[in-house]
């Protein structure tokens, strides 16, 4: 089985799309780019958009929709494109993927189709790649070429939010770009949305120059503040702060499982990130180690100085009683607020 990845897929575009595709990985927004770059690509008049350009989204997709979707034959071209997004394959059933494979195996009847499946992160069971695809993975690369979208690495994002800027009318230098990624993350969904958001500040403002404190300013960190803030609360034994933070919250309207769901996170991260300082591992190489950005293991790492491993663990424990009481009543955000007030 041969897995190709995007910028060998972009190479394809070029020289022209025949069959099926499948798009899998982790990196979502080059999957929307290269999926709009060979609709653009295989259905270059707009005016036969209608019918040479095929969408399904996941919501109504089914085998069925799909063998119809392929029939018809393009109008006035040589090439039509059909879409599947956003389809989690492991939450089909067997049958369906069975159903499924039954059409994709009458792919070469309509050859005049480019089919692309997207599946979005962790929407497929991948295996071990490369030694050991899933079963799943090479069942489907029977019918359609595989193509895997990895993270983007550093360096290169950096290249690409530099460009970004620019296409903007904006200037950044190389340590503002990757000040942005430790600061905001590394997902491009994300980063193309605070770029745009500088940019327009900034021109709107006369300026065309990016700063780091202009990224501070106007950017939204990765770390939820309030998610940490109300677990440092918890964490020190404050239940007046951590009120304070839960209240914050509420306002928002944020589901209370998905609070106590974030507050358990940042606490399992500061109990990590805690035992690691005190083994003796610096920032970066933790940073390094568990995958994180260096930004993020920095605050965490100073949330965590002044706290025990005790105080850690138990607030964990409080955190496992807490949701079991969330998720087995309808007690909502009181569940939280007495767990508060048990710190």
């Amino acid at each position: 089985m041969e897995i190709i990845k995007e910028d060998a897929f972009r190479k394809l575009i070029k020289s022209g799309l025949s069959g099926g595709y499948l798009f899998f990985g982790e990196e979502d927004y080059m999957k929307a780019f290269s999926v709009r770059s060979a609709r653009e690509a295989v259905c270059a008049d707009a005016t036969f958009e209608i019918f040479n350009d095929v969408k399904i989204d996941a919501l109504d997709y089914s085998a069925p929709k799909l063998l119809d979707a392929l029939m018809p034959f393009p109008m006035m071209a040589e090439q039509k494109i059909v879409t599947v997004n956003g389809l989690c394959l492991d939450d089909l059933k067997a049958s369906e993927i069975d159903d499924l494979c039954d059409v994709l195996g009458t792919l070469s009847e309509y050859d005049y189709n480019v089919l692309i499946i997207s599946v979005p992160s962790g929407g497929m069971n991948e295996g071990s790649l490369p030694k050991k695809p899933s079963a799943l993975l090479t069942k489907l690369s029977k019918y359609l070429t595989p193509v895997r979208f990895e993270p983007i690495p550093p360096s290169r994002l950096a290249g690409w939010v530099a460009k970004h800027f620019a296409h903007n009318g904006v200037g950044a230098s190389p340590q503002v770009c990757s000040f942005l990624i430790d600061y905001c993350g590394a997902s491009m969904f994300t980063l193309a949305s605070e770029i745009d958001k500088i940019s327009y500040y900034l021109l709107w403002n006369g300026r065309n120059t990016v700063s780091e404190e202009d990224v501070k300013n106007i950017c939204s960190a990765e770390i939820s503040s309030d998610s940490f803030a109300l677990a440092n609360a918890i964490v020190d034994g404050k239940p007046d702060k951590a009120l304070d933070a839960l209240a914050v919250m509420k306002f928002h309207r944020i589901d209370p499982v998905i609070v106590l769901g974030e507050v358990s996170k940042v606490i399992c991260d500061l109990t990590l990130i805690k035992s690691l300082l005190v083994e003796g591992m610096s920032v970066s190489e933790i940073a390094s180690a568990l995958n994180l950005n260096e930004y993020r293991v920095k605050i965490y790492a100073a949330g965590a100085a002044g706290k025990s491993m005790e105080k850690l663990k138990q607030a964990l424990e409080l955190c496992s009683q807490a949701d079991a009481s969330l998720k087995n009543s309808a007690l909502g955000y009181i569940a939280i607020e007495r767990f508060i007030c048990a710190l």
